[in-house]
């Protein structure tokens, strides 16, 4: 069975067309009209070998805040829609990536109850023309709407392009191993008989 999702959102602020597969090749397809984003959504789909293909059109009249947060809950929910009822997964994950002089650090708990903790200090206001604050918003945006722990934490880094290519690349990782498929544990992995909350 596929593991699979399609999540359409539309506000006065952001219309959006999220497709997710987990089961992907690491191929995707992004168009949100903020460039830096774009490639961080890329990472993470080929960092975490999942095919996604997202078109966003948002008040970037404005500024990037609502096409990037309403990515992140568009995202969090077609995770938590894909993975189902979590039978069979391995439900936790994590990874330490360096990126450079950058090192970041995520854990992830798929458990259907939303916590983030996030540990990052950006050196610069700015990545190009992106707000750093955004890295924060979208992953919290994400976390609410998967329903999951993430901890993300950055002990050091000097450039905040590598800081937040490490942030998305070790979270790719990290859901990646957390939604594999566990062989050696077929039913849901938590002692409650349940991961909906």
């Amino acid at each position: 069975m596929a593991r699979t999702a399609r999540i359409q959102r539309k506000t006065a602020e952001t219309d959006i067309d999220l497709e997710l597969n987990l089961d992907g090749s690491g191929q995707s397809q992004i168009d949100t009209g903020v460039g830096f984003f774009d490639h961080m959504l890329v990472l993470l789909a080929k960092h975490g070998v999942l095919d996604l293909n997202i078109k966003a059109v948002g008040d970037l009249h404005v500024d990037q805040h609502h096409t990037v947060e309403d990515v992140g809950i568009c995202l969090g929910q077609a995770v938590k829609q894909a993975v189902g009822d979590k039978a069979g997964i391995r439900r936790y994950g994590h990874f330490m990536l360096p990126m450079e002089e950058a090192l970041a650090t995520t854990a992830i708990d798929l458990s259907g109850r939303f916590y983030l903790v996030f540990e990052a200090a950006f050196p610069t206001p700015t990545i190009g023309s992106f707000d750093s604050q955004l890295v924060e918003d979208f992953w919290q945006a994400f976390a609410a709407n998967a329903l999951c722990n993430l901890h993300v934490v950055v002990p050091y880094g000097r450039n905040s392009h590598h800081i937040s290519e490490a942030i998305f690349k070790s979270t790719a990782r990290a859901l990646r191993m957390a939604v594999e498929p566990d062989p050696r544990s077929p039913g849901i992995p938590s002692t409650k008989g349940t991961l909906s909350g």
